[in-house]
Order: C-alpha cells, then structure tokens, then sequence
C-alpha cells in the first residue's frame, strides 16, 4: 500500500512540475537585425518587451542573428516580434523556415521600421500588410481609433494624441483590418490621405500577423498607453500557441 502511495505521488509531483513548467514555457522571439538605419529606440524597445513578459508570463529572447530563423528555433516560439528590422534580413532558407513557420500558425508583430525592410520580398510585405514610402519629422497628430474590441486597442482613447514619427506607406494590402488610422489634417507631411492606417492585423497563410507604425522614438517604450497597445498586438500574435 505505502509503495503503490509513493507512486502516486511521484505521478502528481510529475504531473505538477510537467504543467507548471509548460505554463511558463510562452516564448516570444524579439529580432531586430538592422541592414540599413538603425533605431536608436531598439534597446528600448527590448527592455520594454522584457518587462511586459515579466508581467503578462510570456518569455523574451532577443537575436540580430538571422540564422536563428531555422525550424528548429522558431519552434519554440509563440511569436516572433520583429522591432524596427531594417533592410534585407535573410537569405533564401532563412526565408523559407520563416514562411513554413508562419504557415505552421505562428504569429508575427511587426514594430515601426518593420514595415522598412525586404522590399524585394513580397511574401513578407504581404506578412507586414504595407510598406514603407517615407516619413515627415517628428511631431504631434491625431490617431483615430477604429476599433475598440481588439487587445490592441481596447484600452486606448478614441482620438489619440501623441508625438512619433509617422511613416507614409506604400502597398497596402486590402486584407489587412485596420485598427488606427491618423488624420493627416492634423500634422504635416502625410501623403496617404483620408485612408492612412497606422496599426492593423490580419490572418496570413495560417498564422497571424500584428503592425503597428508606431514605435520610433525612445519615450515611446515608457508610455504606458503604447506599452497597453504593444502588448495588445504580441498577445493577438500569440494567440493559442501557448495553451
């Protein structure tokens, strides 16, 4: 009897130390390799996605290294979040683990100069929702939030003021679903008019892909409002992976 006791402990010690282990094994990827300008903001950015980890029970790893987008990295990831990636990030089988990654279920944010890199690649373009045009210098304007039942902006004022740099795209995918746009009559420099989306998600060849324009600049990773959006997007992004 104190044998076949013993057993069952040690199954329900197993047990518990299995599921304890697995709830807490929510990983996030950060990438933020830069071929062209590089964001003073990025260190920021990835203390900012540490804390909210530390916060919401999902771990962070951060690489510049595009070799670690193989199929045996990415698998242990949620999400991966790619904050102001600049230029051409990969070579042809980085790109291809990164599709079969993609296409398994997995989830993507994109972060401000996101949308500036792998302009010859379309299948990543499509991914982001847009591409980059150009940007005006930093100032104030209005964004309009369009829809309040998402994570990522549910917490967020109706008209949203703030200062950032505000990037001009080109490209819009009509299958993106837009969740902010800025009113270009209230800062000067848009180029995109009365359509002019600043942060959007959508599904993509399986997985689940997260934007947002916003993000350039240093104080933007202690503004809590951002950080509310921010965290909004990556747990979009994550989605089930993690149950």
């Amino acid at each position: 009897m104190n044998k076949l006791l013993s057993i069952i402990v040690i199954v329900c010690v197993c047990l518990f130390t299995s599921f304890s282990v697995n709830k807490h094994l929510c990983r996030v990827l950060v990438f933020s390799k830069t071929a062209g300008f590089h964001h003073e903001s990025i260190a920021a950015g990835i203390t900012a996605i540490q804390e909210l980890g530390k916060q919401n029970a999902f771990i962070v790893d951060t690489t510049t290294n595009a070799s670690f987008f193989n199929k045996e990295s990415l698998s242990k990831y949620a999400a991966v979040i790619f904050l102001s990636t600049t230029g051409e990030l990969f070579n042809d089988t980085q790109r291809t683990a990164f599709k079969q990654y993609i296409r398994s279920g997995g989830g993507f944010v994109g972060i401000h100069a996101a949308a500036d890199a792998e302009y010859n690649w379309t299948w990543y373009s499509k991914l982001v929702g847009a591409s980059f045009l150009s940007h005006p210098q930093q100032q104030a304007a209005t964004l309009i939030v369009k829809n309040k039942t998402h994570p990522a902006t549910k917490y967020l004022p109706l008209a949203w003021i703030r200062k950032d740099e505000w990037y001009n795209f080109k490209n819009i995918d009509s299958a993106i679903n837009v969740l902010i746009t800025i009113d270009e009559k209230t800062y000067t420099g848009g180029v995109n008019g009365d359509f002019h989306p600043m942060a959007w998600y959508h599904d993509y060849e399986g997985g689940r892909s997260f934007y947002t324009a916003l993000g350039h600049t240093i104080e933007s990773y202690t503004d809590p409002l951002f950080l509310k959006h921010l965290l909004g997007g990556i747990q979009y992004a994550i989605g089930k992976n993690c149950k």
